[in-house]
């Protein structure tokens, strides 16, 4: 990835400017990826380091990547809305990379209370494949949450100390059809040391996909 193939804009969301990053890919490519980032009350930002590792390993597949700041996060306008305003912000993220690169499918993604956004986008917006890193299965209602109808990866590593394993595990044994679930072991929650093999685990899927 070279510097000229990233770009800072502003999109104009519902609760005014959302701060973005482009990362365009070739022409030819079929696929535009929505990263969405941890829970803004709590530090999360777009720059979080899983958060970067899933736009780097989307992009590097070929796929342009657009990650965000949240309503209320770093330059993006308004205030934490429990969920409900940022899945509108991540749904006009979506719905600006579909006018820049019609007919492209979409890639969700989301980290910690960014995959309970990404999984809500995913009820919203049809999309081709749906990645979610340490669902907080236990800290939000996913229960009325639908299984998407698209290949869909979770990865959670078994050490996690803010997002349970077993939770986890448990979550996905009942759905159906179950996700494809990576236990990554020994990772915590921020994946220290085992981003290489989170971004190896995203990439082998979203290449399948």
């Amino acid at each position: 990835m070279t510097a000229a193939a990233v770009e800072r804009l502003i999109i104009n969301g519902p609760a005014g400017a959302l701060q973005t990053m482009v990362y365009e890919a070739d022409p030819a490519s079929r696929r535009y990826a929505v990263v969405c980032h941890p829970h803004p009350l709590y530090g999360g930002t777009m720059d979080n380091k899983v958060v970067t590792t899933l736009a780097h390993a989307l992009h590097a597949c070929g796929i342009a990547t657009l990650r965000f700041n949240f309503r209320g996060v770093g330059g993006s306008a308004g205030s934490f809305d429990a969920g409900i305003g940022e899945t509108a912000d991540a749904e006009c993220v979506a719905t600006w990379g579909a006018s820049r690169w019609p007919g492209r499918g979409l890639v969700i993604a989301g980290f910690s209370f960014g995959a309970y956004v990404a999984l809500q986008l995913a009820q919203r917006v049809q999309a081709s494949q749906l990645v979610t890193v340490a669902p907080p299965v236990a800290m939000f209602d996913f229960s009325k949450l639908a299984v998407p109808r698209c290949p869909w990866l979770v990865v959670q590593g078994d050490a996690d100390d803010v997002v349970d394993p077993e939770s986890v595990t448990r979550w996905v044994g009942g759905l159906a059809p179950q996700p494809q679930l990576v236990i990554m072991r020994g990772a915590g929650h921020f994946f220290h040391g085992r981003l290489t093999e989170l971004n190896d685990a995203v990439s082998d899927a979203v290449r399948g996909g």
